[in-house]
């Protein structure tokens, strides 16, 4: 009972953010579809989705890392930054040992601050210790999506002004999002983690 019942709360809080999204005046609203530069592409969200519900399971018990930090939803991507990029992905990717969620034992978990675990985790951790460089959240959202062979995945986009960037830990090499071997399903808001858009 509890589980449509807030499955009808996350519903309609989509409902309502479909509603303003088309007004929305903060940086993340104004950058969400803006016109790219030659050569530099960033995702196109559709409309408002459910949240996957591992992560909805996540967010109650790390409230603090679903919360809007605010900050541009665009970051400069400098020699320094994309430095950093690189250096998270590669870092995070070594640290973790890749461990797939036991079916069967509570199903699909996300976490954070743990030495291994599957493509969320790699995924959330490698967002924290970028917020901890400094990076605005609002330019940093995790995206599901699923490979090539089905099987579900997901990263994190990283908003640049050289275009949506992925962090993958499949790889040590941060690409356009537009270029990395996945069918895109959903992606987070900038203006709030906590709301999900198709792709």
């Amino acid at each position: 009972m509890w589980k449509k019942m807030l499955i009808a709360a996350v519903s309609a809080v989509a409902g309502l953010a479909f509603a303003f999204s088309a007004e929305a005046a903060g940086p993340g609203g104004l950058a969400r579809n803006l016109a790219s530069a030659p050569g530099v592409s960033f995702i196109r969200v559709d409309r408002p989705t459910l949240a996957p519900f591992a992560y909805v399971k996540f967010c109650m018990t790390y409230p603090g890392e679903c919360n809007s930090r605010g900050g541009t939803s665009l970051v400069h991507l400098n020699r320094a930054k994309r430095g950093q990029l690189f250096a998270v992905n590669r870092r995070i990717n070594q640290q973790i040992r890749p461990v797939h969620d036991a079916a069967g034992l509570g199903g699909d978990v996300w976490q954070v601050n743990v030495t291994s675990g599957d493509c969320e985790e790699f995924a959330l951790a490698k967002r924290q210790r970028l917020i901890a460089l400094g990076w605005p959240s609002s330019a940093l959202r995790i995206a599901v999506a699923r490979t090539y062979s089905g099987e579900g995945h997901a990263v994190l986009v990283v908003k640049t002004s050289a275009g949506d960037l992925v962090l993958d830990n499949r790889t040590t090499l941060v690409k356009p999002w537009q270029t990395v071997a996945l069918h895109w399903e959903k992606i987070q808001s900038s203006d709030n983690p906590r709301l999900w858009y198709t792709m």
